[in-house]
C-alpha cells in the first residue's frame, strides 16, 4: 500500500509558485491575494490564516478584509467591485460560509471570472467544463496533481466519485474526464453503491459522513482519494473513509489530516499566478 502524502505534494507546488513569483517580480509584477472574511467563524478564521500563511511562504501578497458580522451586503458587494476594478489585484476570495443575510450566490456571481481564483463563478464553471483555460476548482485540481505526481495512470481507469457537491463532486468528475478516466458519480439515491465502489480503479470519496467507507466498498489495489475531514471526540481528525481498514486493501490512499487537505491551499496559489496578466 502506497500513502499519498499530500504534505509533501503541497510543497513542492508552492516551491514551484514561490518561483513563479519571483520571475514575476524581476518582470515588475507583483500577486496580490485580497480575502475577504465576514463574521467570526472559527472554521473560518482558521482556514483563512493558512491562507496568508502560504501566501506569506510563495511570495504573494495578501490583503485581508475582515469585516464584521452584521456587514450589510450591499456594503459587501461595493467591496467586492471595487477588488474588481483593481488592476494590482489578481485574485479574490470570500471565504464561505457567509453570515444568513448575505446571499452567496449573488456574492459568488459579482466577483470578476478573471479574477474568481476559488472557481465558483458560472462563468469559471463553465469554461472548465467546455475545456476553456481558465481557473480550476482547487480541491479537485489538487487531488488531479496528487495522482499524476504520485504516478497513478487516469487514462482508461474507471474513477467512481462519491458526492455530487458543486464544489468537489460535479467539478471531479469534469477534471477526471478531461484526463480520459472514465467517470461514475455516485450520491444519497444511489442504488448498489457498494458494488458501484468496487468496480473503481480511483474511487474518490467526499460524502460528508466520518469513516462512512470500509473496505467493503474498495477494490483490492484501488487508489482511494478521502476528501471528507472531521473532528471526533478527543479533537482527533478522521476523513470519510475509515484508513486503518481500507489501507490493508487499497493499493495506494491519502490520509487525513496530510492527504487532500495541504493541496486545496497550494493550488489556490497556483491559481493566482496564473491569473497574472
Amino acid at each position: 500500500m502506497k500513502l499519498i502524502d499530500g504534505k509533501m505534494i503541497s510543497g513542492m507546488i508552492k516551491d514551484e509558485v514561490k518561483e513563479q513569483v519571483e520571475k514575476l517580480k524581476q518582470q515588475g509584477k507583483e500577486v496580490t491575494l485580497a480575502v475577504i472574511l465576514v463574521g467570526n467563524d472559527p472554521a473560518s478564521s482558521v482556514y483563512v490564516g493558512n491562507k496568508k500563511k502560504a501566501c506569506e511562504y510563495t511570495g504573494i501578497r495578501s490583503e485581508s478584509y475582515e469585516l464584521p458580522e452584521d456587514t450589510t451586503q450591499e456594503k459587501l458587494l461595493a467591496l467586492v467591485e471595487e477588488l474588481n476594478g483593481r488592476d494590482d489585484v489578481n485574485g479574490i476570495l470570500v471565504q464561505l460560509p457567509l453570515p444568513a443575510h448575505i446571499d452567496e450566490k449573488t456574492v459568488i456571481d459579482t466577483i470578476s471570472p478573471d479574477k474568481d481564483v476559488d472557481c465558483f463563478h458560472p462563468q469559471s464553471v463553465g469554461r472548465m467544463c467546455i475545456g476553456e483555460k481558465g481557473f480550476l476548482p482547487c480541491t479537485p485540481a489538487g487531488i488531479i496533481e496528487l495522482l499524476k505526481r504520485s504516478d497513478v495512470e487516469i487514462t482508461g481507469k474507471h474513477c467512481v466519485i462519491i458526492g455530487r457537491s458543486n464544489i468537489v463532486g460535479k467539478p471531479m468528475a469534469m477534471l477526471m474526464l478531461r484526463e480520459n478516466a472514465t467517470v461514475t458519480i455516485c450520491h444519497s439515491k444511489t442504488k448498489d453503491l457498494k458494488e458501484v465502489c468496487k468496480s473503481a480503479d480511483i474511487l474518490i470519496v467526499a460524502i460528508g459522513k466520518p469513516k462512512m467507507i470500509d473496505s467493503s466498498y474498495v477494490k483490492e489495489g484501488a487508489v482511494v482519494i478521502d476528501v471528507g475531514i472531521h473532528r471526533l471526540e478527543g479533537k482527533k481528525l478522521c476523513g470519510d473513509v475509515d484508513f486503518e481498514d481500507v489501507k490493508e486493501v487499497a493499493g495506494a490512499i491519502t490520509p487525513v489530516p496530510g492527504g487532500v487537505g495541504p493541496m486545496t491551499i497550494a493550488m489556490l496559489m497556483k491559481n493566482c499566478v496564473s491569473g497574472v496578466r
